[in-house]
Formats: C-alpha cells, structure tokens, sequence
C-alpha cells in the first residue's frame, strides 16, 4: 500500500519516526537530511502559499504569540542586542533561562495574543505591512 501524501501541517513532524534526542546531527545525517529536505521542497512551498492565503488558526496565533513574548522576554535580557550578535555560550545560558521562564512566558503571550491577531487580521485585509 502507497504511503499518503504529507500535509503541510505534517512537514514540522516529517521525522516523527526518530527518537527525539537533543545529540547535534553527524555529518552523513545531515547531508541525508539536506537532500531529504531539497526533495521536499516544492511541496513545503505550496503548501506554505496555500497556507498564506488562509487565516491562521488559533493554535497557529498562539504559537505566534509565545514566540513574539519570549523575543520580548530576550530582549530585556540582552539589552536590546540581536541574538545573532551574541556569542554562542551566551546565546546557550540566554536559551536556558527562557526554557526556565515558561510560566512567565505563557502568561506574556496571553497578553500579546490582541496584537498578533490583529496583525494577522490586517495581512488578510490586505492593510499595511508590520514588518
């Protein structure tokens, strides 16, 4: 029997499979994961263009909301600096005490959620551009 098709939804868990390890890849696996990915890629980018001319759901709003809320949380930490300015080991203890900051984050992003519906809200209208 055929495998299904994946949806776009589906492509973030493409791996489901694997034991989830937090090891850094090898290079064979990252290879094979680089041309399992460049197969892949026409696919993730309909379904990326299909899923801009929809209106985001609710879950997707509030994955939108915790991650705008820990960027906050970052750049209080940071001082305004970009996290790609930073070095790694400080990128690593930075990660560490947002992981440990969960609560605080949840709640931020409870608070955030208005703002990022109405900027989804006015990309389907069509209105001017957040970013």
């Amino acid at each position: 029997m055929a495998k299904k098709p994946l949806r776009f939804k589906e492509f973030d868990s493409v791996d489901a499979n694997e034991e989830v390890t937090q090891e850094a890849l090898t290079v064979q696996q990252r290879m094979a994961k680089s041309r399992q990915m460049k197969k892949l890629a026409p696919k993730i980018a309909i379904g990326r263009a299909r899923a801009a001319r929809k209106m985001a759901n609710m879950d997707t709003l509030k994955k939108r909301a915790r991650k705008a809320a820990r960027n906050i949380i970052l750049k209080k930490l940071t001082k305004d600096i970009p996290k790609d300015e930073l070095s790694m080991s400080r990128r690593q203890d930075i990660e560490k005490r947002l992981d440990k900051m969960k609560p605080k984050i949840d709640k931020l992003a409870q608070k955030v959620l208005p703002q990022v519906r109405k900027k989804e809200l006015e990309r389907k209208k069509g209105g001017p551009s957040g970013d």
